[in-house]
């Protein structure tokens, strides 16, 4: 089990890890600096939320811990821990198609809307979404 028990933390690597799906009430962390952006996460057993910037970048319901996420110019690639299996939502650009991969198999190409939302369901067992 890798939750996050600061519930946001910079690893070694650069990237960021949040959330902790095991807590039965709700817990958040703000004004977090990482990289010139300010994130924000909320997170316990139902839900997993991270704002950058004041601005949507993830949701998974029920809750998880996500390790080693970094966004870049393409998207955004993440390892995902839960209890069960969790809808994810990204806050990516709008209007933009995306591949999406679990566990390095590519699954399909997901555009998003105007809102810039890409949603999957994914069967936790320490998954590698990309």
């Amino acid at each position: 089990m890798a939750v996050v028990s600061d519930l946001i933390r910079k690893e070694e690597n650069g990237t960021l890890s949040f959330g902790d799906y095991t807590l039965k009430t709700k817990a958040k962390r703000d004004n977090f600096d990482y990289q010139g952006n300010v994130f924000k996460v909320k997170t316990f057993d139902e839900i997993t939320k991270l704002e950058k910037n004041g601005m949507f970048a993830y949701e998974s319901v029920p809750g998880t811990t996500v390790t080693n996420f970094v966004e870049t110019n393409n998207g955004a690639s993440f390892n995902v821990e839960g209890a069960e299996d969790a809808q994810i939502t990204l806050g990516l650009d709008e209007d933009k198609t995306y591949k999406v991969k679990i566990n390095g198999k590519e699954v399909g190409d997901i555009k998003t809307g105007l809102g810039g939302k890409l949603s999957i369901s994914v069967e936790l067992e320490n998954q590698e979404v990309c």
